[in-house]
């Protein structure tokens, strides 16, 4: 009797043995060496590592926590491996290629291996064999070559991303098998071809992303039958003819870009039957006629983006009343002569107005909510007279463009807000002297540009920490020399000062501008030599020294000595690569 009393002690006892030694193997299964072994010949065909990631691939166990981006199932096979780079904005990368090891990973169930940016060579075809996979992701990368088509085999597959590679060549039908997906992202590559008509077997596709491509034809009807989809972006490919009318019965679609492409007629009426929409982008196609009233019906809708295109007037007057949400409007660039800002857009509460070309007159608009407005482009209009009064309690305004307007007033007598990060005053009649508006900018100024104007003064000395990236002061009356303090603007991409009367040297601290593309110095009173400090800028892409009183030779280095020669034309004495040899060279080479 009493070694009965003992058998449940014995049996519980047993059992929090069995359990405690399941919860080991659950918190550290044992790595499988086969898993192991295609880790490691991932990690060996990766050059180059500046995140750090692979240094934490040693030791024996790839299951213990210690690998950095794997995941290990209960017995012990690698069933997540994860490599992304943390901020999209950070230097770090990969280097190397996708190693074919990678498909010996038989219990994978999620691929991630995004944002290294010089992983590069072709997708191995071996990873159709991952028949586990539920998401695919090797977006931003450097991969090149065509998709597998045994992708298709995925079936099991949710989620496949492969934007922003180098993929050239058609969209495999065979991706048309992949039933269960819900999100597909071949954006930012260059395919191109039709879209597969096996798409249509995407039942329950929720996101599609093919923007950034080559792809040409027709976008299919059978779009309609995406039922349960919010997100589409056809947008910057090579899409013609109309769309289909059965897209604007997809009631739960949110976001909609077919821009820039080569899509015509006019824009449906039905267009009210995306009913969820909350972003339109149709901007950069070639509709025609006049903008439906029902677009007005659209309860949702905050961005809407219809420009360059062929749409005329009249605008609807169901507008003024209608798109109750609308936050952001872009109608630049169509047949439209609206002759003043409508007083529906002067008086809702928007952030963004955009109605360049839009045949405006007159004197700058005043907005009833101006406290709203981030970002305003009033370019290349018909409108005259000052700026003062045009800033007035505008609090949160970022970008403002008014290129190409008749504006007449003097800069240095105007207070520009402090939060503007992007001015555009180029090709109007503004003079006065930059001083003030260079001497108190804010960091926040990013793009600054008064070009084609009659601005006269000194370009002033510039302070530390501003961000500017763009300063284009061209095609003025600006004299002085160029300031030594220009080489505090090290985000600077873009610099042209051509066509201004700036005498003396160029300044040696411009070789410590790493970031600059285009450096326009042309057409001024320039003299010395060019700096050979200019060499250290490697990102140079083009640059012009025509037409000033420059002497010596030019910087023997790439760029500067394969620019095409009529980059340094019409200057003293200018001479070396791309021009002839200076003469000291040339009486050396004779007398060796």
């Amino acid at each position: 009797m009493q070694v009965l009393r003992w058998v449940p002690t014995l049996l519980l006892i047993f059992s929090f043995f069995g359990l405690f030694c399941k919860s080991l193997a659950q918190v550290s299964p044992v790595c499988s060496e086969e898993d192991r072994a295609a880790l490691l010949g991932f990690k060996a065909k990766i050059v180059k590592d500046t995140t750090d990631t692979l240094s934490t691939w040693i030791g024996k166990d790839c299951c213990g926590g210690g690998w950095e981006g794997i995941q290990c199932n209960e017995a012990g096979r690698v069933n997540v491996l994860e490599l992304q780079r943390p901020n999209k904005d950070s230097g770090l990368y990969m280097r190397g290629t996708l190693s074919p090891s990678l498909s010996n990973l038989r219990f994978l169930e999620v691929l991630t291996i995004s944002g290294m940016r010089q992983i590069a060579g072709p997708i191995p075809e071996g990873l159709s064999n991952l028949t586990r996979l539920t998401q695919l992701s090797l977006e931003d990368n450097s991969l090149k070559g065509s998709i597998p088509s045994g992708l298709g085999r995925l079936s099991l597959l949710q989620g496949l991303s492969l934007s922003g590679n180098h993929l050239t060549g058609q969209i495999p039908p065979s991706l048309g098998n992949l039933r269960n997906l819900l999100q597909l992202n071949l954006g930012r590559n260059s395919l191109n071809g039709p879209i597969p008509t096996t798409f249509q077997n995407f039942h329950n596709l929720q996101y599609i992303d093919l923007s950034s491509n080559q792809l040409s034809g027709l976008i299919p009807d059978f779009v309609g039958q995406f039922q349960t989809i919010t997100f589409v972006d056809l947008s910057n490919n090579q899409l013609s003819g109309q769309v289909p009318i059965s897209l604007f019965s997809l009631a739960k679609l949110q976001d909609l870009s077919l821009s820039h492409n080569q899509l015509t007629g006019i824009i449906p009426v039905q267009i009210e039957g995306l009913k969820s929409l909350t972003s339109l982008s149709l901007s950069g196609n070639r509709f025609t006629g006049h903008i439906p009233t029902s677009i007005s019906r659209l309860q949702n809708l905050w961005y809407l983006n219809l420009s360059r295109n062929g749409l005329s007037d009249p605008l609807p007057n169901t507008l003024g009343r209608g798109i109750p949400s609308l936050l952001s409007i872009d109608l630049s660039y169509n047949n439209l002569s609206l002759g003043t800002v409508p007083d529906w857009i002067r008086s809702r509460q928007l952030s963004d107005v955009h109605l360049a070309g839009c045949q405006l007159k007159g004197m700058l608009p005043s907005f009833t909510r101006p406290d709203s407005l981030t970002s305003i482009d009033l370019s290349d209009n018909q409108f005259t007279g000052g700026i003062s009064k045009f800033f007035t309690n505008m609090s949160s305004l970022q970008k403002l463009n008014l290129s190409k307007n008749e504006l007449k007033f003097d800069i240095s007598e105007t207070n520009f807000l402090d939060g503007l990060s992007v001015i555009d005053l180029s090709s109007n009649e503004l003079v006065g002297s930059l001083s003030k508006i260079l001497n108190h900018t804010s960091g926040f100024l990013e793009v600054f540009d008064v070009s084609r104007n009659q601005i006269s003064g000194v370009i002033p000395e510039f302070g530390e920490g501003l961000r500017l990236r763009i300063l284009n002061l061209e095609s003025n009356k600006i004299g002085g020399h160029l300031p030594s303090s220009l080489s505090s603007l090290i985000n600077l991409e873009k610099l042209s000062i051509s066509r201004n009367l700036i005498t003396g040297t160029i300044p040696t601290g411009l070789g410590q501008l790493v970031k600059l593309q285009w450096l326009d110095l042309s057409i001024n009173g320039l003299s010395g030599r060019i700096p050979n400090s200019l060499l250290g800028i490697g990102a140079l892409r083009h640059a012009s020294f025509r037409a000033n009183r420059l002497c010596g030779e030019i910087p023997q280095g790439r760029p500067f000595n394969i620019f095409p020669s009529v980059a340094y034309a019409h200057n003293l004495c200018l001479c070396g690569k791309p021009l002839p040899p200076c003469r000291a060279k040339k009486s050396e080479e004779k007398s060796q």
